[in-house]
């Protein structure tokens, strides 16, 4: 029954980005993020992640952030850049989640704080091992979260997943 398809949502928060003079929207990652962008797309593969479709913030720190993560995924996932995903509140970026087509079985996003960890906290009912208690203390820069429910996109609600895994590359 295609309701009943277990579905992954791995949501990231950009590397660690520079703080050049201009406009927010516009920073480049630092050094730092560039190396870390890698390690994160490499510790997805190892966990068996493969996106179907990724929706990325426009800012230039996420788009960056994907561009360096997911060279490591063959084939590509088809990627959007989605607005709204750029200083998106929690329930914005639910919102972009609850979107997605039942034919995506995993969705990535690339997006901010404080909204990424926001989403995890309100989704995640249960989690394995410490994971979540590590995601609410501090959710860094590259830190990535897998989360895993059954059900079409529409119902992913408060509490209706599972945090199966949460990552930064310093940890």
């Amino acid at each position: 029954m295609a309701s009943q398809r277990q579905r992954t949502l791995v949501v990231i928060r950009h590397a660690k980005a520079d703080w050049p003079d201009g406009p927010d929207h516009d920073r480049p990652l630092a050094d730092r993020g560039r190396a870390d962008a890698p390690e994160i797309g490499n510790w997805l593969v190892g966990n068996r992640i493969h996106p179907d479709r990724v929706v990325c913030s426009t800012a230039a720190r996420t788009r960056e952030t994907w561009k360096l993560m997911g060279k490591v995924f063959d084939p590509r996932p088809h990627t959007s850049y989605d607005d709204r995903l750029y200083e998106a509140t929690t329930q914005a970026l639910l919102y972009v989640a609850q979107e997605t087509p039942d034919d995506v079985d995993t969705l990535v996003m690339v997006a901010h704080n404080p909204g990424v960890a926001a989403l995890v906290a309100l989704l995640a009912g249960t989690a394995d091992g410490d994971a979540l208690e590590r995601a609410r203390e501090k959710y860094a820069t590259s830190g990535t979260a897998i989360l895993r429910f059954e059900g079409p996109w529409s119902e992913l609600n408060e509490k209706s997943a599972h945090l199966a895994a949460f990552a930064t590359p310093r940890a």
